[in-house]
């Protein structure tokens, strides 16, 4: 009797095998090609962004060591946590020892941080002054601005001194004030323009200002 040879079917279970891994793999690919262009996409629409407005600069004409301030409003206009790293005046860094920072959104209102910016003068270390018109602030600060002069006007700024970057929410508001290093302008500089620049890291534009007399 002649037998019937068994066939040999693992050729046939590889070649399934084969075709069940690349689709599997070809499932995988897919996904994972879905999610890198979904986090590419919205990596890419947000944004770094700052705007700076009523930006102010003052020098003492009466000083021969060149005193002078400035003072801006700034705002994470972007998507992003930012932080505000850099002043730079005629290309001299601005130490944040005498940056004067105020962030709350009770007293850094709309109608503040859209404010024309005042100058108290300066006392005989440099210092800007405060303003007479006010209560002082609570807790105590380094510098207390009232724009208005009013005592039921726009809330007095109260502007404390920093030791780093300022880190801004989107949409975070602040009001800065800052001490330059002496000589970086003097009182011929009255009247003339003065470049300055307020930075977020990379983000951030030259600003051209006139300079005060205080």
């Amino acid at each position: 009797m002649k037998m019937t040879p068994l066939r040999n079917n693992r050729r046939a279970i590889s070649t399934v095998l084969t075709t069940i891994i690349i689709l599997v793999a070809s499932v995988v690919l897919g996904s994972g090609v879905v999610v890198y262009g979904t986090s590419l996409f919205q990596g890419g629409t947000q944004q770094e962004a700052i705007s700076v407005q009523g930006v102010q600069l003052w020098v003492n004409g009466t000083d021969a060591n060149g005193i002078a301030w400035g003072a801006a409003a700034v705002r994470n206009s972007g998507d992003k946590i930012l932080s505000v790293d850099k002043i730079e005046v005629r290309g001299t860094n601005v130490p944040f020892s005498q940056w004067y920072v105020d962030t709350d959104p009770d007293r850094v209102t709309v109608d503040n941080f859209q404010a024309q910016f005042v100058s108290e003068g300066t006392d005989s270390n440099g210092d800007m002054k405060d303003s007479t018109s006010v209560d002082t602030c609570s807790p105590a600060v380094e510098l207390s601005i009232d724009l208005d002069g009013a005592t039921t006007g726009k809330p007095t700024l109260c502007l404390a001194v920093q030791t780093g970057p300022v880190g801004l929410n989107p949409g975070d508001r602040m009001v800065i004030y800052f001490q330059l290093p002496d000589g970086t302008l003097s009182s011929l500089d009255a009247g003339a323009t003065s470049s300055l620049n307020i930075f977020a890291g990379k983000t951030g534009a030259p600003q051209s200002v006139t300079i005060g007399n205080t």
